[in-house]
């Protein structure tokens, strides 16, 4: 599988090695003066070379690039967490936002901050699939009956965040720290040349794009998949190269040019139903920053979360009626029978995964939090479906 997630990586946006070598000496540089300078007992070894007043005036530049295109909403959302960040820190802090390929293409981001290259990203870790088969249960894995929100309390409560460091520090050796947010509304099954996919019979065999344990899941059901970044996937529809397509959400899509490529959307699906972004920082260069500084990079992921949520569904519902009246999209959701496909092929590939004794840790965690939690939730909440139907008769086709 991680050959598979090699080979789809913008090869084009890989960073020369000498430039490589350059933005890593600059970026080890300036770890060694705040560790040493900045942070040191009495400040000696800084106000030897800088005047305190120097220093007060000037910010720390954090260099962090997303996983996605320039265009995409999801840099406006990277640009809300940028935004905090400044304000709460006084200046102190600025925050250089690059789109994918600036540096490094979209699946080489954690690499890049490992390595110092970058100092930070702003990603999800099913991109990062390839290393390890874990960073997809960090919100692309099965959903127990819970949602995004479920899942990124599982993190936070529920065991979750000491489950990431495990796998990122200990077991494959990184030098990175991360912290999650936005509970992203499930992902559409997605994008599809037919009006009439209702069977699995009727995606068997289609070349479909999606990333992660997705993948695995979509070839359980009969599909070929190709794991490509948000930016490769209309160029290799219209290649022929995929049949069909998921990315996230109706704003994202219709950015990229889903609509020209394809004309049937369906709706809601178990395949990325509790996915979040995913911050994250080069381990040395966070613990050299002065302690209030890293808090307000740390939670101001917490304030990013609800302002991206909220933009999220406001954006996302208006650019879904766009899809549909301006464009002519045919909005469906997801069929019974590929639904109850999906979660029994999820049943096939649980009992695999949990081969791995790490990989069955993390999934018992979620399953102990989901059936306590999820419960709670199931059972408090009332039938939406039903209050909507009530004040919009007529409006649902389901």
């Amino acid at each position: 599988m991680s050959n598979t997630t090699d080979a789809s990586v913008d090869k084009n946006a890989t960073v020369d090695a000498n430039d490589a070598t350059s933005i890593d000496t600059q970026q080890n540089s300036r770890r060694k003066f705040l560790k040493g300078g900045l942070l040191a007992a009495g400040g000696v070894a800084a106000s030897s070379f800088v005047a305190p007043s120097v220093m007060a005036q000037d910010p720390i530049v954090i260099k962090m690039q997303t996983a996605w295109p320039s265009g995409d909403i999801w840099m406006e959302f990277a640009q809300e967490y940028v935004n905090r960040v400044h304000e709460m820190s006084g200046g102190r802090l600025q925050i250089d936002l690059l789109p994918a390929g600036a540096v490094v293409g979209a699946f080489q981001l954690l690499d890049a901050v490992n390595d110092g290259i970058l100092d930070a990203a702003h990603d999800v870790p099913v991109y990062w699939y390839g290393k390890h088969k874990a960073a997809s249960l960090f919100g692309t894995g099965p959903v127990w009956g819970g949602d995004a929100t479920n899942m990124l309390s599982w993190f936070y409560q529920g065991g979750g965040q000491d489950f990431y460091r495990e796998l990122t520090q200990d077991i494959l050796g990184l030098d990175v720290v991360g912290f999650f947010g936005f509970p992203m509304p499930a992902q559409p099954f997605g994008w599809f040349n037919s009006a009439d996919v209702t069977t699995l019979k009727d995606i068997d065999g289609l070349k479909y794009r999606t990333v992660g344990l997705a993948a695995d899941l979509m070839q359980e059901m009969g599909m070929a998949v190709a794991q490509l970044p948000g930016g490769e996937i209309v160029p290799a529809m219209e290649r022929g190269v995929i049949d069909a397509f998921e990315f996230n959400n109706p704003s994202s899509d219709m950015r990229f040019g889903a609509q020209d490529v394809a004309k049937n959307y369906y709706l809601s699906s178990y395949h990325q139903a509790s996915e979040s972004f995913e911050f994250m920082f080069n381990k040395d260069f966070l613990e050299g920053l002065p302690e209030d500084l890293q808090a307000i990079l740390k939670y101001a992921v917490e304030a990013a979360s609800t302002s991206n949520t909220a933009a999220a569904l406001d954006n996302y519902s208006r650019d879904l009626q766009v899809l549909q009246e301006e464009h002519g999209v045919n909005v469906q959701r997801t069929s019974t029978e590929i639904l109850s496909a999906q979660l029994e092929a999820w049943d096939t590939l649980i009992v695999g995964l949990e081969e791995d004794e790490f990989i069955s840790r993390v999934m018992q965690s979620q399953r102990e939090w989901a059936e306590r939690v999820a419960y709670y939730e199931i059972m408090n909440k009332p039938d939406l479906t039903l209050a909507y139907e009530h004040f919009f008769p007529g409006k649902l086709k389901l």
